[in-house]
């Protein structure tokens, strides 16, 4: 019987944040300038003959908690919500809030919890050294992965330690 070879090896890693980021326009706001001015040195490429940015946004998903109290300040129901992109969740939650049908059946006034809020940003890059990476961004961490050269990790990191948001 064959044995399997391996052909690469991959590498994963993980900075926790000692703050979550607290809202999404600061979460934003860091997705897009890395995008915009690519920190990392990432270079576009050819794929079946279209050129594809050096970065680029891949899969997004935000979400969170409306929580309904009576006027005795209890919690009397929630409703979680989640959308894959910013704006559908900030859609989603003022849709939710305002809808009077929802908020008489839950018998309490809705309020959007965005202490419990999540986000997740994952972006695709490409390495000048020819290798494909991600990035994934969370409100309480950063995560490299699928790398095989030391040297893109130690850039993100650089990169990182510069930027206050990901202490």
């Amino acid at each position: 019987m064959a044995d399997f070879t391996t052909k690469s090896v991959t590498k994963s890693a993980v900075r926790k944040l000692t703050t979550p980021i607290d809202t999404v326009t600061k979460f934003l706001a860091l997705v897009q300038d890395i995008v915009d001015n690519n920190p990392w040195g990432c270079v576009s490429y050819t794929s079946n003959g279209a050129t594809v940015a050096a970065v680029v946004r891949g899969s997004e998903s935000y979400s969170g908690t409306i929580v309904y109290e009576n006027t005795l300040a209890k919690t009397v129901g929630q409703i979680s919500v989640k959308a894959p992109t910013s704006a559908a969740f900030s859609t989603d939650v003022s849709t939710i809030i305002a809808a009077t049908a929802i908020n008489t059946a839950m018998g309490g006034t809705p309020s959007h919890d965005s202490s419990e809020d999540s986000f997740r940003c994952t972006l695709k890059c490409h390495a000048a050294n020819g290798e494909n990476f991600t990035v994934t961004f969370n409100r309480d961490s950063v995560t490299v992965s699928s790398y095989e050269a030391d040297n893109i990790l130690t850039d993100i990191e650089a990169w990182a330690d510069t930027v206050a948001l990901l202490a």
